[in-house]
């Protein structure tokens, strides 16, 4: 018999003395006799019960290389038990575009368990057939059956598979387009078949450790960044939880530019980060941009974001604002501050990218806005337990009635620092924390603390009692306190076996094995406690789950702690009654719940504000943050939509008759917030116009330009004319992402290259079309140009406020609009 031994790119090696049509694995691979079919056939179709990502991996470059020669290529897969991985569907679609047609099989109750790969010659056909579905093991390193039909031995056989696999690609399955994929994506959960699969799947498909290939949650993101790229989008926000790999992901998707850029605020994650681009990027000329370094002519530069956002370095001597092609700004939720503010507009690369694992404001400011709302992916913690990304936990809350919260002072949002400090420094505290630690077997735990003394009090506490135990926070000046490196080798090798941290831990800390976290100090934050939470949830060998022990007492906003563990949006309703089976929890986590805090939970949700206190509270408090920040005594429409809290817009829509907007000039005059010039406004024309603005229907943004047209340098006309109308909407398709409302349709995808006829055309046929018709109190047709204001405006467009509040209200109707279309 003839030998045969070959080994691919992927390393895949098979010695086949047997060359019949018989493959029964165990070094007679099929992967092997299928990868030279694909570069000779005509025709490849290919149908199985589920994709993994691992066998796709395996079989793209070929399938690319087919497509590339001129063969068509057809897929048919099932999503039965979820089996088939969206990463899988995602690497396809992300290599090989709309080349290759893939379907889902679409009969429900049916099972679908065929594996058969067809290949159309010019003179005969090849059907391979068995057991074979295209996962790593079940291609190369499995014991897989398999037999090889030829055309010219057995016609009827071959004609017989092909015709049924064309009926139920035709007529019983259905195009996986991005939309279809994107709600498989969204509801998929990885079933515990997958798990089992996946211990045979991984073991021959490990990547070498100095290569590094995108996974799951990667190829996800990296798929729909291209596509928001292709879309128009200059800058977005990717949202993936701890543990999951953004920074990988940045490396993989900076790949294509030449000049790099990565921001972050701490030295540790620039050096973690520029390991991850080295295994991505491979060489090339790597440097670093803080305190003394100072490296230049960098392909990647790493910084920090208190040294590059000084104004010395901001400039054209030492950074163009052209300079890099990409920027990634890590730990983006910062990016509302002015440090990062400053770098963020300065430069003008061709692509911002910032990341995040918890996005939702912190300190009271909204991130989304500096991305123009451009979410490009988005998976919070819950999803990622699901998908199997992250490891679930058994989270414990432990009623502490050593502290009583209603003694500290509570100011701003904040607890008294010093007050709080010296009330959960107490022996009788630290006995609850330490009995309740002793209670699991755990090896690695990390302890969030209120102050430094609290964490040396507990790192003591801990020492005295036998565990070894550290304290971390900046500075030297503690008896157990050691440096964030340091602690944290002693950590991963057992020589510590708990640390005590102030905020040190919330970002940038890479130690798979923590197997506890422990909340020692009141959550208010629900960002700082999803960052600390996710700390312990990153995959590790031989790590089942996170044990969360947190100590709750009666402080301010504990009941919100099930819906942030949930992820769940805040309802009065679930919290008043509390039942755990209204809380859907991520798969295979467990929360116990002392008793004592269950009844906490309920008396807080009970005495929660109306909705109507509420938007009081949230209106005073972003007055307080403009006129601080901002030195404005009343928030704008754009100011409330950026900064009011994101359950109680929510809760807004639900009960519009208390939103501040629309009719906002009435709000305020309620409130006696009005100046004399916007009083003036007031039950005639000026208001009655502003109120179309913020309540006319909005199904495109066209109007928002044409609104615009009227304010040309600073005053108000009564007529626009064709230039007016040109400016205006080349003006406003230009800003961010605003251009994806052209580029969506065919009809104006190719706006760039427009001049004025283009652009008044669209107008004409469009919103001067919609305005005439429905706002004929406010608008008319004119001789000398192409929409006029009624009589009676001549007045109202002299005042100073009524234009003010005219481009208040366009700014807040396309912000909202398309915050809301990416959403």
């Amino acid at each position: 018999m003839a030998e045969f031994t070959f080994k691919n790119k992927e390393g895949v090696t098979s010695d086949i003395e047997f060359q019949g049509n018989a493959i029964t694995g165990d070094g007679n691979y099929l992967y092997s006799r299928l990868k030279p079919c694909f570069y000779k056939a005509q025709r490849i179709d290919i149908i199985v019960s589920f994709l993994m990502e691992s066998g796709v991996k395996l079989l793209v470059k070929d399938i690319k290389a087919a497509v590339e020669r001129g063969a068509r290529v057809r897929i048919l897969t099932g999503n039965y038990l979820n089996i088939t991985q969206p990463a899988a569907l995602y690497m396809l679609r992300r290599e090989l575009g709309d080349t290759v047609s893939i379907r889902f099989y679409n009969v429900p109750n049916k099972s679908f368990h065929p594996k058969a790969y067809i290949f159309h010659y010019e003179d005969k056909g090849e059907i391979y057939i068995g057991s074979s579905n295209v996962s790593f093991s079940a291609l190369t390193t499995g014991i897989e059956w398999n037999y090889c039909f030829d055309s010219k031995i057995h016609p009827e056989d071959f004609e017989h598979f092909y015709n049924t696999f064309k009926d139920l690609y035709e007529n019983y399955a259905y195009e996986i387009t991005d939309k279809a994929l994107k709600e498989y994506s969204e509801r998929w959960k990885k079933p515990n078949v997958l798990k089992d699969l996946e211990v045979y799947d991984t073991e021959g498909s490990r990547e070498e450790p100095e290569t590094v290939q995108p996974r799951g949650a990667q190829i996800e993101a990296l798929y729909h960044l291209e596509k928001s790229r292709k879309e128009g989008w200059d800058k977005g926000i990717t949202v993936i939880p701890t543990g999951v790999g953004k920074t990988i992901l940045a490396a993989f998707d900076s790949k294509p530019y030449k000049r790099v850029l990565f921001v972050a605020h701490r030295e540790e994650i620039l050096i973690q980060a520029e390991q991850a681009f080295q295994k991505v990027r491979g060489s090339g000329k790597y440097g670093f941009f803080y305190g003394d370094k100072k490296d230049d002519d960098c392909e990647v530069l790493f910084a920090t974001v208190q040294t590059l956002g000084k104004a010395e370095y901001l400039c054209d001597k030492c950074f163009p604002r052209d300079y890099f092609d990409y920027v990634i700004v890590d730990e983006f939720h910062h990016a509302a501050a002015d440090t990062y503010k400053r770098i963020i507009r300065y430069f003008k690369p061709k692509f911002l990218l910032g990341l995040t694992a918890t996005p939702d404001r912190l300190d009271d400011k909204n991130i989304y806005e500096i991305c123009d709302f451009n979410v490009v992916y988005d998976v919070r913690l819950k999803e990622a337990v699901n998908k199997g990304w992250l490891v679930p936990f058994r989270y414990y809350g432990i009623y502490d009635c050593t502290v009583n919260y209603d003694n500290i002072s509570y100011v701003h949002g904040k607890y008294d620092e010093e007050e709080l400090e010296k009330e959960l420094m107490i022996p009788q505290r630290g006995d609850l924390v330490y009995h309740n630690y002793s209670k699991y077997n755990c090896k690695r735990a990390l302890a969030f603390c209120s102050t430094k003394k609290h964490a040396e009090y507990m790192a003591e506490l801990f020492q005295n009692r036998g565990v070894k135990a550290a304290a971390v926070y900046s500075g030297t000046d503690g008896e157990y306190n050691l440096d964030r490196r340091e602690a944290l080798e002693e950590l991963k090798d057992g020589r510590l076996q708990i640390i005590f941290s102030v905020d040190m831990f919330n970002e940038g800390l890479d130690v798979k094995n923590i197997d506890m976290v422990l909340f020692l100090r009141p959550t208010q934050s629900p960002t700082v406690f999803l960052q600390q939470l996710g700390r312990g949830l990153r995959t590790a060998e031989g790590k089942s789950y996170l044990t969360v022990l947190d100590f709750i007492g009666n402080y301010k906003k504990a009941n919100l702690l099930p819906f942030l563990l949930s992820g769940q949006k805040y309802q009065k309703q679930i919290a008043r009654s509390y039942s755990m089976s209204d809380y859907e929890m991520p798969d295979d986590c467990m929360i116990d719940l002392d008793f004592q805090i269950v009844d906490l939970f309920k008396r807080q949700a009970e005495q929660e504000m109306s909705i109507k206190d509420k938007v009081n509270e949230q209106f005073e408090k972003v007055r307080q943050l403009v006129s601080y920040e901002f030195q404005r005594s009343v928030p704008t429409r754009v100011d409330l939509f950026t900064y009011m809290d994101a359950d109680v817009q929510e809760a807004l829509k639900r009960n519009m008759k208390y939103a501040p907007v629309p009719n906002y000039l009435n709000f305020l005059a309620e409130r006696d917030l009005l100046t004399e010039d916007e009083k003036k406004l007031l039950n005639g024309k000026g208001a009655e116009f502003i109120n179309m603005v913020e309540t006319t229907r909005m199904q495109k943004s066209y109007k928002m330009p044409l609104l615009l047209s009227f304010c040309r340098d600073g005053k108000f006309k009564t007529v626009v004319d064709e230039d007016d109308i040109y400016y205006s909407f080349q003006e406003y398709y230009e800003r961010g992402g605003y251009k994806v409302d052209m580029i969506k349709d065919q009809s104006s995808a190719g706006f760039m290259t427009w001049g004025k006829k283009e652009w008044v055309k669209l107008a004409v046929i469009n919103p001067v079309k919609f305005m005439l018709d429905k706002h004929p109190n406010c608008f008319k047709k004119v001789e000398n140009g192409v929409i006029g204001l009624v009589e009676g405006m001549e007045e109202v467009v002299g005042n100073e406020a009524f234009v003010r509040h005219v481009m208040d209200a366009v700014e807040w109707r396309s912000v909202r609009y398309f915050a809301e279309e990416k959403r």
